[in-house]
This record gives C-alpha cells, structure tokens and sequence, in this order.
C-alpha cells in the first residue's frame, strides 16, 4: 500500500480543533507530517505540534510491556498481559468486596478514541456497578456541557467552523485562540483581512496575547469578572433596543428574570468591577447588538473557573437575548481542549453520564442502556460518580481504594498536586495505562499497562464542531502495547465478563455504541467506519443518506422538553480565593504556542522544546518593580498550597495584579517548576470544574540557585 493511500483519513491527536493530516510512512515508522487539504477542519493547513508529530511515535520512553509492583518498594517486574490482568482483576474483586463498588475510580482523557471510552464505561458503569468513572474533561469543558445542557437542552455546540467564513463579529471571551487552537485562529484573521470594515472581533482576556494583537477591540478585564461583562453588555443591548423581541417571545423562556437582573448592570459598575473603560463596554455591546452574524468564542478561561457554568450561561444570554443562534454565521462555540473532548461526552465519558447523552440519575435511561448491555437496569447505580477532583479527595481519606488512570497525567494537569500525591501513596491499588512509562503519574504506579498510541490504532474521534473522523492503524505499537478498548475488554474478560466483552475489534464497539445514540441528540445511526473513510461527518447523522448536521437548532426547536431555549439569570460572584495583604496578587494558568497538556508528547519533539525549555512568570512591570523584580531573574512564587520557582518576564502586555505561569511541566521536570503546586481544587457547584484560572499569590526576588539547588531570598 503506497504511503500517501494509508495516512488519508487521520486526524492530529493534539486539539479539539481535529485538523485532518497526511502521514507518510518509511520502514514502518512515521517520517512527516504535512496537513489533508481535504479535510474541511484545516484545509491543509497544521500547527507546528502537528509537524513535529513523528519524533513522539518513536519508541524511546515508551512502555512496552506490563509491568507491575506486587508491593509498595518494589521493584516494577515484566509481565504476560493475561498475568498483569488477572493480578489487577483480583485486586479490584478484593477491594469490591470489603468496600463496595464506590471504592474503586477510573480516571480516563480527551485523549482516548470513542471505541476506548465506550468499552471502558460499560465495564466500570454496567458491570462493576460505580459510576465513579471521569475524565480529564472534567478540567476542560464541563462548564461548557452544563451550561449548553441548562440554557438548550443538551450538549453539543450549535455552529460549525464554516461559520467563521460567514460571521461578522466574533466575542472571543477567556481564549487565547492563536497559541491553542491556531488553525481556528488563522480562519478568524483570514475572514478578518477578507472585510476588515465589516468584520470585527473583540478580545476579552487580561493578558494581551497574539489573539488580542488582531482585535479590535481588547478588553483586559480582571480575572474572574466576566459576568460583570457580560451582564453590562446585555444591558446595554437592552436599553437601547438592539435585542430580537421576536425570537425571545417565540423561542424561549425565562426571559423576564434575566433581564431585570442584568439591568442591574450599567457600564459603570462593570466597569469598575471590570477595571475596564465604560465606552469600550458600550462599543462590545453595540457591536455584538447590530451584528447581523455574532459567534462567541471560548475556552479555559470562561470554563475553568468556581462561576464557569454561569460564565457560559451568560454567553449563550447574549445570543438567545440577540436570536443570534441557529443562523449560518452564529452561536455560541466552546472550542474544546482535546481531539476527543467531545466524542467523551457523546459516550459517557463524565462521571453524570451515560452513552447518548443520558444521564445516570434518569431511570427510564438507565433502563435504555442496561436493556442494550444485557444487564439488570439496578446494575447501573442511580448516584452520580465522583468527578476529576473528588476522586483524588476520595483516595487521599481512604474512601477510594483504588485508581485506574487512562492515557492521562494527573500528576501534572491537576490542580494542588500535594493533594494528588497523597491520594496516589495512600491508594492501595494504582494501574496506570499509557503509551509513556516515564510520566509523573506513573512514578506512582503498581501497574503499568502498555497501550498503543496515534497511529497505531483504529477509532474516531469527534472535535469541536462534533465532526467525526476516522483514524485508521498507521504503523505497529510497540512492543506489547494494546489499544485501550482492548485493554478495557481483556480486563472485563479477566473479571469475569467474557460474553459481554467479546469485541473483536474497534468497529465491533463503534457499532455497538452506536445502538446507544438512536433518537438520540447524539444520532449517528447513519455512520460507519467505510462512509467515514471517504470524509468526516457532524452529527446528528440519522441515518446513511443524511448528510450530516452542521448547524444545530437551525429550525429553533431546543432540546428542552418545551422546545424552547432556556434563559437563565447569573450574577457576577467572586472567585473562591480573593487575593489579600498575604497574598496579593493573582495567578491565572494557560498553555503556551508549541507545548501541549503535560508534555507527555510534545516534549518528546526537540523542536518543539527548544522555543520554551523552561516554565516562566510574566508579570506586570509595576507589579514587578514593587516587588524588586528584573527581566531574566528568577522569582519565587508561592500560594497558600505551594512553591513554584522560574524566571521572571516582565511586561505590561498582562494587567497590574495579574500574573501568569504555563502549566505544562510537572514535579519530575523539577520540583517547583510546576504550576499546580500553587492552584486551589476549588471548583464550581454545577459542573465540578476546578479554578485553575484563579489563585492568589505572592511574588518576590530570588537570586540564581546556587550549587546545593537552594534558593537565597533577597
């Protein structure tokens, strides 16, 4: 098979954005990547992450067998896959038995293909009898899933990237599009440079990143205020009559509450909560009111945050109080962390959910899959599981016996990693299953199980436009490594659950999954794996001869049991943790242009190291001056919770009282390069997701560290 033939249909592994690439293969291994000039997500055009793709394949640091540690001290020993299994497989029927189900977390990635998370949420919610499976995602978008599931009945963001080429306003709110999703942001300045007069965009985000630099307008408001912003605007709207009567009094409900609460809102008091000028609120408000087609965009920093899901409630307000959705050109759009954030939740993939957008405390869903799964509907428990945090909370009291972590690296990504080493030490029982044997995470690990990575396996994934694509096996694993669903079907075996678990392979799951989504939000009843080998498709997808759906609620009819969408009133409330004479600064975390989560891959790729080998603090030159600090020296940086050490830059591209630090190194790389040693695991009451965007801390001068790794305070 000539190279170009086996690399069409395969997507990057990195962002949700799912750009389409081409892989060329010699002697059996990856050798370039170059961008699919089909795929209608990037049209040919990738990242430099992308690019540099081929050096993470190879097999330095890569696990290769299972291996595990039969006690705490000891040495990790090589092991048959039938060994490994059955040795985990015992240990989980013991803890299940003397603690109950609830004693046992699975905690998997965005990462993860649909086949892995669907396998994997069978065995742990269908027949093991815990919903106490989650994922990193719970980190990522779960504000957005609230809020899009509170305000429209359900998940599922209702524009498509074509909508960029059509829109003429574009509300960028808590993204750095151009460093996090750059193929995204080139199509923004393309449809900019297309109608410069017309099209304008609005940038909301403290720090003035390269997405601010083609704005028109940059609003640097202080960390957490967005719904001040917000608010304001939407009273703007109102008082002077830029809001759709029609759409609201056809298509939704709720609207008188939300309009007396934001009246409340007069640019003034946003604007000195904000700490932004009051024309430039009423110019946001102006704009996104006469806009024939408005598109918000956001990501981390509306979603990461104690008031996220009303951060995103107060967005979609603003589109439903415009009628700014369902219009070619509208809506708003969660962009979305990792390539399979979305096909996640389409399958369950949150510790509330269950495949199709089914939620575990719904009876009558609980009937639909345990009828499919051949399992006693009680077999599903009725309580939601624990989410991201709470598990690693569970594991550090002793409620939690054990851990499965899946292709992910909590020992890094998640917040107060004092927290995460306690949970991981105090665990009886820790399995770690990834394609690297040299994580953080699985420093930790009684088992470690190999599993294949991108290329090495088939499956789909959905990105942000919940377009689906097919990724075809590329190359061999190395090695003994597995798929994941494999694994998750070896272990179900092992466990005792051999009839239900007899896939054969991805598409035996895939199809079987499928069954789950029939009349469903999530319908893909029409795909297989041959239709999406000849192109991605957006679901809802009925049936073979649809098309595919790339605008949702186009004929205005929601999710919701009335058809009608749902406005909710929010208020702007403080983050968890207020700075103060201690503490006086605040800390705001993100990723930076070339690096990607924890560095698991893109740390693998030279290249991509080389631009920014060290973390850093960027800081505010007055903040800087008050507290004795110089481009290019190191700064100590503490937090009730931690210490984080790096060099300084200075700028006033970022507002006073506001500093931020990349979280993409961990403790291994060095102690207190990492991030998280300073965030809270305070999270939102709603969607569960932490304030990684917000924590107070204090700066102040250190001199280079000295031969013995001690740093001297001046």
């Amino acid at each position: 098979m000539k190279d170009a033939a086996r690399a069409s249909g395969s997507i990057c592994p990195y962002c949700g954005v799912g750009c389409g690439v081409s892989v060329a293969i010699e002697g059996g291994s990856v050798s370039r990547i170059r961008g699919d000039a089909r795929h209608p997500a990037n049209f040919g055009e990738i990242c430099a992450k992308a690019v540099h793709l081929a050096p993470t394949i190879r097999p330095s640091g890569r696990a290769l067998y299972p291996l595990v540690r039969e006690r705490r001290g000891g040495a990790l020993m090589r092991k048959s896959w039938d060994d490994a299994l059955d040795y985990v497989a015992r240990r989980l029927r013991a803890i299940i038995a003397s603690s109950g189900p609830d004693a046992i977390a699975f905690y998997g990635s965005g990462q993860l293909m649909t086949e892995d998370y669907y396998v994997f949420n069978k065995l742990v919610k269908g027949f093991l009898s815990t919903n106490n499976f989650d994922t990193n995602s719970r980190l990522c978008m779960s504000s957005a899933v609230a809020a899009y599931t509170m305000a429209l009945g359900s998940d599922g963001p209702p524009c498509a990237y074509a909508d960029i080429e059509l829109a003429d306003l574009f509300l960028i709110v808590g993204s750095n599009t151009a460093w996090c999703h750059p193929i995204t942001s080139r199509r923004l300045e393309k449809r900019k440079r297309a109608d410069p007069e017309r099209v304008k965009i609005i940038v909301v985000d403290p720090r003035r990143t390269e997405t601010a630099d083609f704005a028109d307008l940059h609003l640097p408001i202080r960390p957490g205020t967005d719904i001040a912003l917000l608010n304001a605007m939407l009273s703007t709207m109102i008082r002077e009559g830029l809001i759709d009567d029609d759409f609201i009094r056809q298509h939704t409900t709720g609207w008188s509450a939300v309009r007396d609460r934001v009246l409340e809102w007069p640019q003034a008091r946003a604007a000195q909560i904000c700490q932004v000028p009051e024309g430039e609120i009423a110019r946001a408000a102006r704009w996104f009111g006469r806009a024939e087609a408005a598109m918000t965009l956001w990501s981390m920093g509306v979603n990461q945050s104690t008031s996220g899901t009303a951060k995103a409630l107060a967005i979609i307000n603003l589109h439903l109080a415009s009628g700014a959705i369902g219009r070619a050109g509208c809506g708003p759009f969660s962009l979305t962390g990792q390539p399979n954030a979305m096909g996640g939740r389409e399958v369950g993939g949150l510790s509330h959910l269950l495949p199709g957008y089914r939620r575990v405390e719904d009876s009558e869903h609980r009937a639909q899959v345990a009828h499919l799964w051949g399992v006693e509907p009680e077999r599903i428990s009725a309580r939601r599981g624990l989410s991201a945090v709470a598990m690693f909370e569970g594991l550090a009291r002793g409620a939690v016996k054990a851990i499965w972590i899946i292709c992910t690296n909590p020992a890094v990504s998640m917040p107060d990693l004092d927290l995460v080493d306690r949970a991981l030490r105090y665990a009886e029982l820790v399995v770690v299953q990834d394609s690297f044997e040299n994580t953080d995470t699985a420093a930790y690990a009684d088992v470690i199980l190999p599993a294949a990575q991108w290329p090495e396996k088939e499956g789909v994934m959905t990105n942000s436009e919940r377009r689906i694509s097919y990724l075809p096996r590329l190359v061999d694993p190395p090695g003994e490594a597995l798929p994941d669903w494999e694994i998750a079907a070896r272990a179900a075996r092992a466990l005792g659950f051999s009839e239900a678990f007899s896939f054969s392979s991805a598409e035996a799951a895939f199809e079987e999954y499928k069954l789950l989504t029939r009349g469903r939000p999530t319908d893909i009843s029409g795909l297989s794996y041959a239709r999406l080998r000849s192109g991605p498709v957006q679901w809802p997808c009925p049936d073979p001869h649809h098309p595919g759906t790339p605008r949702l609620y186009s004929d205005y009819k929601f999710n919701t049991q009335d058809g009608r969408a749902r406005f909710i009133a929010v208020d702007n409330l403080p983050p968890a943790e207020m700075p103060d004479a201690a503490f006086p600064l605040i800390l705001t975390t993100g990723r930076i242009r070339n690096q990607w989560h924890t560095m698991t891959r893109t740390g693998a790729a030279p290249a991509l190291v080389k631009a920014v080998p060290e973390p850093y603090i960027q800081i505010n030159s007055e903040d800087a001056a008050a507290a004795g600090i110089t481009d290019g020296c190191f700064a100590e940086v503490r937090s009730r919770r931690g210490l984080f050490v790096a060099q300084a830059r200075v700028t006033a591209e970022i507002a006073r009282g506001v500093c931020f630090i990349p979280f993409h190194w961990g403790r291994q790389r060095g102690f207190f390069k990492a991030a998280n040693n300073l965030t809270t695991r305070a999270r939102d009451s709603i969607s569960e997701q932490p304030e990684l965007k917000f924590c107070a801390i204090s700066v102040r001068r250190v001199d280079d560290p000295a031969p013995s790794g001690r740093m001297i305070v001046k």
